[in-house]
């Protein structure tokens, strides 16, 4: 996988300029992948170039004109094989909470607790961003309504997995909080783990 695979699923929403994919990334494909505006844009040229999307000047007054991509028949095939490579090996996860969660035995816990409250709030502003995109895609049907009828469910599935994800942050930062101050109470910290 790969940020021009989500690109490309970003696009199949629409045409859309670069701004607007660096701003809606966030609402389409943030809950599974992230990138910054200036690699969103370097890899809008590598694919323009590439023949994968074309771009199109739009003029505008009092403002710098835009280039808006949608996908080449290229691009659309691209996607197509994408679905049909095997992606393999999950990823590690990588985070450095946990790093610091697995440490946590040697030292002040204040600062360990205060990153794992620090994750579940992310976690909640990401749920309620969440909600409202989908409440955006259900248009007041119901979820078995869109599943149904909607012409892409991907990006309504892929939403359910980031819900998922976020509620689990949520789950695990409860329960680690809660055994840190069951242990705050019942023991002090040593500087080093018992042989």
């Amino acid at each position: 996988m790969s940020l021009r695979h989500a690109v490309m699923a970003a696009l199949l929403e629409g045409e859309a300029s670069g701004y607007d994919l660096a701003k809606g990334f966030d609402a389409s494909v943030a809950n599974f992948w992230t990138a910054t505006p200036q690699q969103l844009y370097r890899e809008l040229d590598r694919m323009e170039r590439e023949g994968l999307v074309r771009a199109r000047v739009v003029r505008q007054e009092r403002r710098p004109d835009k280039r808006l991509f949608d996908l080449t028949d290229a691009g659309y095939e691209a996607v197509r094989t994408h679905l049909s490579e095997p992606i393999g090996r999950p990823p590690a996860i990588r985070d450095g909470l946990l790093v610091k969660v697995q440490c946590c035995d040697v030292g002040d816990l204040t600062a360990v607790r205060a990153d794992i409250s620090d994750r579940m709030e992310w976690a909640r502003e990401k749920l309620a961003r969440y909600a409202r995109l989908r409440e955006r895609l259900l248009r007041g049907r119901t979820e078995g309504e869109y599943l149904a009828g909607a012409d892409r469910v991907g990006p309504y599935l892929t939403l359910l997995r980031g819900i998922a994800f976020e509620e689990e942050n949520i789950r695990w930062g409860e329960t680690a909080l809660r055994v840190l101050a069951a242990r705050t109470t019942a023991v002090a910290p040593s500087s080093a783990p018992e042989p």
